[in-house]
């Protein structure tokens, strides 16, 4: 799209505003309404932010301006705010991409992938809770009758829940998101939506979308849809999967008919896995970055018979059990979930992954058993990692991980240091559980 044809699209469907959107570190959406005539100056100068004012972008009070600059290639309508378009912003600091910008830093990854000749693709998988309040301002299931102890894929959870979804889904594909299929997910009141695959920054633009969306159109109708991890202990919690090839453009290069372990994965595609195995302690901190997200990546078991979520650092054909399962030609990474910034955690499975291809490593051997049933001494004989079981012994992890330190820069400075601070802020609230279990006790 040139600046004539984005001209002519915001005349034709009557656009007053255009939404300059960039995210945090946190990857929520920030933006500033620009009125239409002033259009060109996100394209130019760019949108302008106190960047102190939002987290994670490493400026102080005195600091000089976040310039927003807009993606021509972007553009779209944001069908449930009529009147309103949206252009996904580069962060730039007196002229230049800043590296604390997300998507800038993302842009550094792709920037090593093609200078290979190589495209990463990704395909992502929001999980969602779709919740209302009630009377007493209890978070529960949006339909009181969604109360089945195994609930996925039921008819009547996805049927009445149909205005939202087709709402959303709708808005969606006005934009030309190419949505192909919809279900009811395995706790009561969480779906998902699947989209098609595409280069992985298209895809994380996609991903902010659909969570504006779907927060939006939610409020709209007196709900809330929530990405949390794991807003219901005794329920699976909701993933933000990530399904993952390179290629040429022509070809998928993590495909291979000949693979004699049967997984249809190519040897390219091995050493990119281990790589992403080798560094998956620290990827956790990126791709599951709150507190909450441990409460998901648990060993045990749910009131459904599954977490479905990984707790093993480990691969396997199509073995939802464990951190990657291999669906046949590409890989899919079940670590992060609904709160992770896409852009940062794609930027460190990138670095992770071409990690792996440059010092030729092996995956090893394939895990085709049921890892929630092994136990400890299983785990250990079997020489199977666990994930960190807490956001505090993830962040130790990436704190000691040079690999992904050095590909990041200086946003995973700032990702640390607030995040550091929210486990401390976690570790001194005084909880519910701490009150019930201990002001008599003793």
């Amino acid at each position: 799209m040139n600046i004539e044809t984005a001209k002519n699209f915001l005349a034709d469907n009557q656009i007053k505003y255009v939404l300059a959107q960039f995210v945090d570190v946190h990857g929520t959406a920030k933006t500033k309404a620009v009125p239409v005539k002033h259009f060109e100056t996100i394209l130019t100068n760019g949108a302008g932010f106190a960047g102190f004012a939002v987290w994670g972008l490493g400026i102080d009070p005195h600091g000089p301006d976040f310039m927003a600059v807009g993606d021509l290639s972007t553009l779209s309508l944001v069908p449930w705010q009529p009147g309103y378009a949206r252009i996904v912003c580069d962060g730039h600091v007196e002229g230049k991409p800043w590296a604390c910008d997300a998507r800038v830093t993302l842009k550094k990854q792709i920037s090593r992938v093609s200078e290979r000749g190589l495209i990463f693709y990704t395909g992502l998988e929001p999980e969602f809770s779709l919740l209302r309040r009630d009377v007493a301002g209890k978070i529960a299931p949006c339909d009181p009758s969604d109360a089945l102890p195994k609930p996925c894929y039921d008819y009547k959870g996805l049927s009445r829940s149909r205005a939202f979804l087709e709402q959303l889904v709708d808005s969606m594909i006005t934009t030309g998101i190419d949505v192909y299929q919809i279900d009811h997910e395995d706790a009561n009141g969480q779906f998902e939506v699947n989209y098609t695959f595409m280069d992985c920054l298209a895809s994380c633009d996609q991903f902010i979308f659909f969570k504006m969306a779907a927060a939006e159109i939610a409020h709209e109708m007196g709900l809330i849809c929530s990405f949390m991890p794991k807003p219901f202990a005794n329920r699976p919690g909701n993933g933000m999967h990530i399904h993952m090839s390179l290629g040429d453009g022509e070809k998928n290069l993590f495909e291979d008919q000949c693979d004699p372990q049967g997984l249809r994965l190519s040897p390219l595609a091995y050493q990119f896995l281990a790589g992403i195995l080798a560094h998956a302690p620290a990827l956790a901190a990126l791709c599951a970055p709150t507190v909450n997200s441990y409460k998901r990546l648990v060993v045990g078991r749910s009131l459904t018979g599954a977490t479905w979520a990984p707790a093993y650092i480990s691969y396997g054909d199509n073995n939802r059990s464990s951190m990657v399962r291999i669906p046949g030609g590409r890989l899919e990474l079940r670590l992060p979930d609904g709160a992770c910034n896409p852009y940062l955690a794609t930027a460190a499975v990138i670095a992770a992954g071409l990690d792996g291809i440059d010092r030729g490593m092996d995956p090893g051997a394939p895990r085709n058993v049921n890892l929630y049933e092994l136990s400890m001494a299983d785990l250990k004989k079997e020489g199977i990692g666990i994930l960190p079981q807490n956001l505090h012994e993830a962040l130790l992890a990436l704190e000691a991980d040079e690999t992904l330190l050095a590909a990041l820069g200086p946003v995973v400075d700032e990702f640390l240091r607030l995040k550091h601070m929210e486990w401390v802020e976690y570790m001194r609230h005084v909880s519910d559980w701490e009150m019930s279990s201990y002001l008599e006790f003793f």
